[in-house]
Protein backbone atom coordinates (compact mmCIF):
# COMPACT_ATOMS: atom_id res chain seq x y z
CA UNK A 1 0.00 0.00 0.00
CA UNK A 2 1.32 3.41 -0.92
CA UNK A 3 2.02 5.69 2.02
CA UNK A 4 0.12 8.99 1.92
CA UNK A 5 2.19 12.01 1.05
CA UNK A 6 2.89 14.59 3.67
CA UNK A 7 0.34 16.89 2.05
CA UNK A 8 -2.34 14.18 2.29
CA UNK A 9 -1.89 13.62 6.03
CA UNK A 10 -3.98 15.36 8.67
CA UNK A 11 -2.65 18.75 9.67
CA UNK A 12 -1.85 17.61 13.25
CA UNK A 13 0.32 14.74 11.87
CA UNK A 14 2.14 17.00 9.40
CA UNK A 15 2.83 19.48 12.22
CA UNK A 16 4.26 16.67 14.39
CA UNK A 17 6.47 15.46 11.51
CA UNK A 18 7.74 18.98 11.03
CA UNK A 19 8.67 19.22 14.69
CA UNK A 20 10.52 15.89 14.52
CA UNK A 21 12.62 17.15 11.57
CA UNK A 22 13.66 20.35 13.37
CA UNK A 23 17.00 20.50 15.12
CA UNK A 24 16.86 20.24 18.90
CA UNK A 25 17.36 24.00 19.39
CA UNK A 26 14.47 24.90 17.10
CA UNK A 27 12.24 22.30 18.80
CA UNK A 28 13.01 23.79 22.20
CA UNK A 29 12.44 27.29 20.85
CA UNK A 30 9.07 26.32 19.38
CA UNK A 31 7.99 24.59 22.58
CA UNK A 32 9.00 27.62 24.60
CA UNK A 33 7.07 29.79 22.15
CA UNK A 34 3.94 27.66 22.58
CA UNK A 35 4.32 27.71 26.35
CA UNK A 36 4.71 31.47 26.22
CA UNK A 37 1.56 31.83 24.14
CA UNK A 38 -0.38 29.69 26.63
CA UNK A 39 1.00 31.69 29.54
CA UNK A 40 0.10 34.96 27.87
CA UNK A 41 -3.39 33.68 27.10
CA UNK A 42 -3.83 32.57 30.70
CA UNK A 43 -2.58 35.96 31.88
CA UNK A 44 -5.11 37.76 29.71
CA UNK A 45 -7.89 35.59 31.12
CA UNK A 46 -6.78 36.23 34.69
CA UNK A 47 -6.47 39.96 34.14
CA UNK A 48 -9.92 40.00 32.55
CA UNK A 49 -11.44 38.15 35.50
CA UNK A 50 -9.70 40.42 38.00
CA UNK A 51 -10.84 43.46 36.06
CA UNK A 52 -14.47 42.30 36.11
CA UNK A 53 -14.23 41.67 39.83
CA UNK A 54 -12.76 45.09 40.53
CA UNK A 55 -15.28 46.76 38.28
CA UNK A 56 -18.19 45.00 39.97
CA UNK A 57 -16.89 45.89 43.41
CA UNK A 58 -16.34 49.55 42.58
CA UNK A 59 -19.71 49.70 40.87
CA UNK A 60 -21.33 48.20 43.93
CA UNK A 61 -19.62 50.71 46.20
CA UNK A 62 -20.60 53.63 44.00
CA UNK A 63 -24.20 52.58 43.59
CA UNK A 64 -26.48 54.57 45.89
CA UNK A 65 -28.29 52.44 48.43
CA UNK A 66 -31.79 53.17 49.65
CA UNK A 67 -31.85 56.27 51.77
CA UNK A 68 -32.00 55.46 55.49
CA UNK A 69 -32.17 57.25 58.82
CA UNK A 70 -30.61 55.77 61.94
CA UNK A 71 -31.75 57.07 65.31
CA UNK A 72 -30.12 56.16 68.63
CA UNK A 73 -32.02 57.06 71.79
CA UNK A 74 -30.33 57.54 75.15
CA UNK A 75 -32.72 56.83 78.00
CA UNK A 76 -30.32 58.10 80.65
CA UNK A 77 -29.21 61.26 78.88
CA UNK A 78 -31.83 62.38 76.32
CA UNK A 79 -29.60 65.20 75.04
CA UNK A 80 -27.20 62.51 73.75
CA UNK A 81 -29.90 61.02 71.50
CA UNK A 82 -28.92 61.40 67.86
CA UNK A 83 -30.07 60.75 64.33
CA UNK A 84 -27.96 60.03 61.28
CA UNK A 85 -29.10 60.72 57.75
CA UNK A 86 -27.20 58.80 55.08
CA UNK A 87 -26.76 61.29 52.25
CA UNK A 88 -24.04 60.56 49.72
CA UNK A 89 -20.46 60.03 50.90
CA UNK A 90 -20.94 61.80 54.25
CA UNK A 91 -23.49 61.17 56.98
CA UNK A 92 -25.47 64.08 58.42
CA UNK A 93 -25.87 63.86 62.20
CA UNK A 94 -28.42 65.71 64.30
CA UNK A 95 -29.87 65.74 67.82
CA UNK A 96 -33.34 64.31 68.47
CA UNK A 97 -35.92 64.40 71.23
CA UNK A 98 -38.38 61.62 72.07
CA UNK A 99 -41.43 60.65 74.15
CA UNK A 100 -42.00 62.09 77.61
CA UNK A 101 -42.81 58.66 79.06
CA UNK A 102 -39.68 57.00 77.69
CA UNK A 103 -38.71 54.24 75.26
CA UNK A 104 -40.98 51.37 74.24
CA UNK A 105 -39.62 48.04 72.97
CA UNK A 106 -39.73 47.09 69.30
CA UNK A 107 -43.01 45.60 68.11
CA UNK A 108 -45.10 47.35 70.75
CA UNK A 109 -48.30 49.23 70.02
CA UNK A 110 -47.80 52.98 69.80
CA UNK A 111 -49.06 54.77 72.90
CA UNK A 112 -49.11 58.45 73.75
CA UNK A 113 -45.83 59.60 75.26
CA UNK A 114 -43.81 56.47 74.37
CA UNK A 115 -41.29 56.29 71.53
CA UNK A 116 -41.05 52.78 70.04
CA UNK A 117 -37.86 51.10 68.89
CA UNK A 118 -37.70 49.10 65.67
CA UNK A 119 -37.63 49.45 61.90
CA UNK A 120 -40.02 51.78 60.12
CA UNK A 121 -40.72 53.01 56.62
CA UNK A 122 -41.69 56.50 55.52
CA UNK A 123 -45.32 56.55 54.35
CA UNK A 124 -45.93 60.31 54.17
CA UNK A 125 -43.87 63.51 53.93
CA UNK A 126 -45.71 66.73 54.74
CA UNK A 127 -44.71 70.38 54.79
CA UNK A 128 -45.99 73.71 53.50
CA UNK A 129 -44.54 73.06 50.05
CA UNK A 130 -43.99 69.30 50.01
CA UNK A 131 -46.57 66.52 49.89
CA UNK A 132 -45.94 62.82 49.36
CA UNK A 133 -48.20 60.10 50.71
CA UNK A 134 -48.67 56.39 50.21
CA UNK A 135 -51.62 56.02 47.79
CA UNK A 136 -53.25 53.60 50.24
CA UNK A 137 -53.30 56.37 52.87
CA UNK A 138 -54.73 58.86 50.41
CA UNK A 139 -57.56 56.41 49.74
CA UNK A 140 -58.01 55.76 53.47
CA UNK A 141 -58.37 59.49 54.13
CA UNK A 142 -61.56 59.75 52.10
CA UNK A 143 -60.19 63.00 50.67
CA UNK A 144 -58.70 63.82 47.29
CA UNK A 145 -54.95 64.11 46.93
CA UNK A 146 -55.44 67.74 45.92
CA UNK A 147 -57.28 68.45 49.16
CA UNK A 148 -54.61 66.72 51.25
CA UNK A 149 -51.80 68.53 49.46
CA UNK A 150 -53.39 71.92 50.02
CA UNK A 151 -54.77 71.45 53.53
CA UNK A 152 -53.42 68.55 55.59
CA UNK A 153 -50.14 69.97 56.91
CA UNK A 154 -51.69 73.40 57.31
CA UNK A 155 -54.49 71.85 59.38
CA UNK A 156 -52.05 69.90 61.54
CA UNK A 157 -49.88 72.97 62.11
CA UNK A 158 -52.88 75.01 63.23
CA UNK A 159 -53.65 72.74 66.21
CA UNK A 160 -52.85 74.10 69.68
CA UNK A 161 -51.92 70.81 71.40
CA UNK A 162 -50.81 72.36 74.69
CA UNK A 163 -53.70 74.80 74.95
CA UNK A 164 -51.33 77.72 75.43
CA UNK A 165 -52.28 79.58 72.27
CA UNK A 166 -49.20 78.40 70.35
CA UNK A 167 -49.51 76.58 67.03
CA UNK A 168 -47.01 75.24 64.50
CA UNK A 169 -45.82 72.53 66.86
CA UNK A 170 -44.63 70.36 63.94
CA UNK A 171 -42.23 73.06 62.81
CA UNK A 172 -41.18 72.83 59.17
CA UNK A 173 -42.41 69.34 58.45
CA UNK A 174 -43.80 65.95 59.40
CA UNK A 175 -42.39 62.61 58.20
CA UNK A 176 -44.85 59.83 59.00
CA UNK A 177 -43.57 56.34 59.82
CA UNK A 178 -45.15 52.88 59.70
CA UNK A 179 -43.66 49.85 61.49
CA UNK A 180 -41.92 46.99 59.64
CA UNK A 181 -43.26 44.35 59.81
CA UNK A 182 -46.73 45.87 59.99
CA UNK A 183 -48.39 45.62 63.41
CA UNK A 184 -51.79 46.91 64.56
CA UNK A 185 -51.47 50.60 65.39
CA UNK A 186 -53.88 53.41 66.34
CA UNK A 187 -52.74 55.53 63.38
CA UNK A 188 -55.65 57.11 61.54
CA UNK A 189 -57.18 60.18 59.96
CA UNK A 190 -59.40 61.94 62.49
CA UNK A 191 -60.37 65.34 63.80
CA UNK A 192 -58.76 67.15 66.72
CA UNK A 193 -60.81 70.05 68.06
CA UNK A 194 -62.71 69.93 64.79
CA UNK A 195 -59.58 69.99 62.60
CA UNK A 196 -59.00 67.17 60.12
CA UNK A 197 -55.54 65.63 60.54
CA UNK A 198 -53.37 62.54 60.08
CA UNK A 199 -52.39 60.93 63.40
CA UNK A 200 -49.30 58.68 63.36
CA UNK A 201 -45.84 58.08 64.69
CA UNK A 202 -43.44 60.49 63.00
CA UNK A 203 -40.27 62.51 62.85
CA UNK A 204 -41.27 66.15 62.93
CA UNK A 205 -39.96 69.64 63.50
CA UNK A 206 -40.75 71.94 66.40
CA UNK A 207 -41.64 75.55 67.12
CA UNK A 208 -39.46 75.42 70.25
CA UNK A 209 -35.82 74.35 69.67
CA UNK A 210 -35.28 73.86 73.40
CA UNK A 211 -37.52 70.77 73.23
CA UNK A 212 -35.04 68.95 70.96
CA UNK A 213 -32.75 66.62 72.90
CA UNK A 214 -35.34 66.10 75.65
CA UNK A 215 -37.73 63.34 76.66
CA UNK A 216 -40.74 65.59 76.14
CA UNK A 217 -42.82 64.75 73.06
CA UNK A 218 -46.11 62.91 72.69
CA UNK A 219 -44.08 59.94 71.43
CA UNK A 220 -42.73 61.22 68.12
CA UNK A 221 -39.13 62.06 67.31
CA UNK A 222 -38.53 65.82 67.13
CA UNK A 223 -35.67 67.62 65.39
CA UNK A 224 -34.53 71.20 64.91
CA UNK A 225 -35.06 73.40 61.88
CA UNK A 226 -31.80 72.56 60.13
CA UNK A 227 -32.26 68.81 60.55
CA UNK A 228 -35.82 68.95 59.23
CA UNK A 229 -34.66 71.00 56.26
CA UNK A 230 -32.08 68.32 55.43
CA UNK A 231 -34.64 65.55 55.86
CA UNK A 232 -37.22 67.20 53.63
CA UNK A 233 -34.60 67.59 50.89
CA UNK A 234 -33.55 63.94 50.87
CA UNK A 235 -36.12 61.57 52.37
CA UNK A 236 -38.47 59.71 50.01
CA UNK A 237 -41.49 57.47 50.44
CA UNK A 238 -40.45 53.96 51.44
CA UNK A 239 -37.15 55.01 53.00
CA UNK A 240 -36.09 53.00 56.00
CA UNK A 241 -35.80 54.43 59.50
CA UNK A 242 -34.21 52.36 62.27
CA UNK A 243 -34.67 53.46 65.88
CA UNK A 244 -32.50 51.71 68.46
CA UNK A 245 -31.22 52.19 71.98
CA UNK A 246 -28.82 50.59 74.42
CA UNK A 247 -31.04 51.80 77.26
CA UNK A 248 -33.77 49.59 78.77
CA UNK A 249 -37.12 49.70 76.98
CA UNK A 250 -40.67 49.14 78.22
CA UNK A 251 -42.59 46.26 76.59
Amino acid sequence: MAMPSVSDRPLRTRHADSIERLPGLRIATLLRSQSLRRALLLGVVLVSVAGCGASTSLSGQGRASKQSIRIELDGGQPSASTGTLVDGPEAVRFTVGYGRNGIACAGSRFEEGWTPLGTFRVNAILSEDHFEMDPALVKESGKSEVYLRENLFRNMSSIDFKGDGETGEYGLGYISLSPVPATPQPFRFNTYDGTFRWYSFAIHGTNDPSRVGQSITGGCINVDRKAMTDLLKTVKLGDEVVISSESPCTP
